[in-house]
């Protein structure tokens, strides 16, 4: 089966999209990717997106208006990667939609909302469309994140030591895979969430995010901020836990800032993203970490990479490239084998994972042109995931 992710994460500024054939083969489930691509969101879009998540206020007419936009941005989106990554043939399209609100309460998920309506999809692509994906298991008591969970248990089941999937994109996530026991997966803060705002805030909005690290290469950590930040009580919450924009924002920021002297606006970003790299080692170092694999757009940050080495001595780290997954399409592929799951009738959630009290059948589907066919159901859920390579002319 052929299948197109579509991923826009917290730093909502493109749909990753990305094609993958997907086959179950005993316990394994087999992956070959076969290609991926960006598209940015128009500026307009990106700017109504931003002005309209937490803490900022908005109406429900704008709820609407943006459900219709980015639906049929994810629709123009899921055109290209059906025409540029799959000769215009594929079976299934994958919607995570873009977050526009995770609702947490005393460390519990009560909600989650992602826009992007799915028919706009479905009819520009005549394909079936599988998106909503984290609602059954936050129904199911869980986090509804990170839902890579399950798919980075797939991929790292069965290396040695304690393999650890670390995902840097606006929040940072990781899924820890010991031999012997249940995987682990939760969110351990900001990844480029702080950064991205901090960069918007000093260019003021000339600029998107630390392009290369080099605002951070160009300061030094500042001691006190550092601290103050890092009291924040969700470090401190036992896993599974998840987090995002509507706790790591502007505000946020601006408030640590005020509560004592800063130097530059580099000095800022070099502590920022210090932050992320304490954070991170420190829930990888706890868990015994032996391996980090890294993927999402932090990979693109040297200086990031650099200083979460300094933070975990002595642990290869290396991007999820290796293992046959680009870094920067991962969590698309991702969803794309979450959809594969579903019309399976597979869960796609770990308890483990998320603390959901069963493994949910995930999302919702929304039929394309003809009528709707779904496969046989699987007999068992697969145990490892195996990654073909597409061979080279």
């Amino acid at each position: 089966m052929r299948v197109i992710g579509l991923m826009s994460g917290t730093s909502h500024d493109a749909i990753e999209a990305a094609a993958a054939d997907l086959r179950l083969e005993g316990d394994a489930l087999v992956m070959r990717p076969v290609g991926a691509l960006g598209t940015p969101y128009t500026p307009d879009l990106r700017a109504r997106i931003a002005a309209a998540l937490p803490p900022a206020a908005t109406t429900v007419e704008e709820v609407c208006r943006l459900d219709t936009g980015i639906g049929r941005a994810f629709a123009d989106a899921a055109v290209r990667a059906l025409e540029e990554l799959c000769g215009g043939a594929a079976d299934l399209v994958v919607s995570h939609g873009q977050t526009v609100h995770h609702w947490v309460e005393d460390g519990r998920v009560r909600g989650t909302l992602q826009l992007g309506r799915p028919a706009w999809i479905a009819e520009a692509t005549g394909l079936p469309v599988v998106s909503d994906l984290r609602s059954a298991d936050v129904a199911a008591g869980g986090q509804g994140a990170p839902l890579v969970g399950a798919v980075d248990a797939l991929l790292l089941r069965g290396r040695p030591g304690t393999p650890v999937a670390l995902n840097l994109g606006g929040i940072a996530n990781v899924t820890v895979v010991p031999q012997g026991a249940d995987p682990v997966a939760f969110d351990t803060g900001p990844a480029n969430a702080l950064v991205d705002a901090a960069v918007r805030h000093f260019s003021g909005g000339a600029a998107e995010y630390d392009e290369d690290g080099r605002g951070a290469a160009a300061g030094r950590v500042d001691p006190g901020l550092l601290h103050r930040l890092l009291q924040d009580p969700y470090y401190r919450r036992p896993a599974p836990k998840s987090t995002g924009k509507e706790h790591f924002h502007l505000p946020y920021l601006l408030d640590a800032l005020a509560a004592g002297p800063v130097g530059r606006p580099e000095d800022v970003l070099a502590t920022l993203t210090r932050l992320t790299a304490v954070t991170a080692a420190e829930a990888c170092r706890a868990r015994g970490v032996t391996e980090l694999v890294v993927s999402g757009g932090g990979v693109r940050n040297p200086v990031m990479l650099r200083m979460l080495g300094e933070e975990l001595p002595g642990v290869p780290l290396r991007p999820s490239d290796g293992l046959g997954v680009p870094a920067a399409a991962k969590e698309a592929l991702a969803f794309a084998v979450l959809g594969f799951l579903t019309v399976h009738g597979l869960p796609g959630a770990l308890p483990s994972c998320t603390g959901a009290r069963r493994a949910a059948v995930l999302g919702s589907i929304t039929p394309g042109r003809g009528p709707l066919r779904l496969p046989e159901p699987a007999a068992a859920p697969p145990r490892v995931l195996r990654v073909e390579t597409v061979p080279s002319d």
